[in-house]
């Protein structure tokens, strides 16, 4: 369970320039939840999605996954969660272009402090269930802006983790590909994973279970 109590998010503080991004935000997603999470741009979503992802950190309140505290993690404690219970779907999909579709699911595998047996074959099953496999040997950079989104989505799932994160993951597709997208994380979420959406398109959030919209840092009621 993901639970944020009066999350305050202050970009340059005490600067000139300071910006309060994210002010007193409190939610609660259930495990197994599919929640998107709309607003406008500069409304805060992006930022909700860094703290809840911990690659972002924040100023005041409490954010807990599954009952631990994340700010008092160490930055090993804080790597550690970010592999194995997070995985995170950039728009941009945020792949090693050179690198082929199998390299690039594996680097979370590298990455992990667990001894992973088999893990070309863990990656290959990841490439499986969103229906690439037959690329694996591709580099990414030769990819459409689907199967790449793909192999971003096979990379967040390798480590199943129980938490899948999205940041405008239709963002840079067409419709059709888009709603078949849409129906990879459905999937995902059949199968007990909670994810989280952050979107603009009011056709991805209608096919989410429940709708948090953020406006101007603070959650609407």
């Amino acid at each position: 369970m993901i639970q944020l109590k009066n999350i305050v998010k202050i970009y340059n503080p005490k600067k000139q320039n300071e910006f309060e991004a994210l002010h007193k935000v409190s939610a609660t997603i259930e495990d197994g939840e599919m929640v998107a999470v709309i607003g406008k741009s500069g409304a805060g979503k992006s930022t909700l999605l860094h703290i809840l992802a911990c690659i972002d950190s924040y100023q005041e309140g409490e954010y807990s996954i599954d009952g631990t505290l994340v700010k008092d993690l160490s930055e090993r404690q804080y790597a550690k969660l970010r592999n194995e219970k997070i995985g995170m779907v950039m728009q941009d999909f945020a792949l090693v272009e050179d690198f082929t579709a199998l390299e690039n699911v594996m680097i979370p595998l590298n990455f992990s402090k667990k001894k992973t047996p088999n893990k070309k074959e863990k990656a290959l099953a990841a490439l499986r269930s969103v229906g690439i496999e037959e690329l694996a040997k591709k580099p990414c950079n030769k990819l459409s802006g689907g199967q790449k989104q793909r192999v971003a989505i096979a990379r967040a799932i390798v480590n199943e983790p129980s938490m899948i994160l999205a940041d405008e993951p239709t963002g840079a597709l067409d419709s059709k590909t888009s709603a078949e997208i849409m129906e990879l994380f459905r999937s995902l979420n059949e199968q007990g994973r909670t994810v989280v959406i952050v979107t603009h398109d009011p056709k991805v959030a209608e096919q989410c279970g429940r709708v948090i919209e953020i406006s101007d840092g603070k959650i609407m009621v």
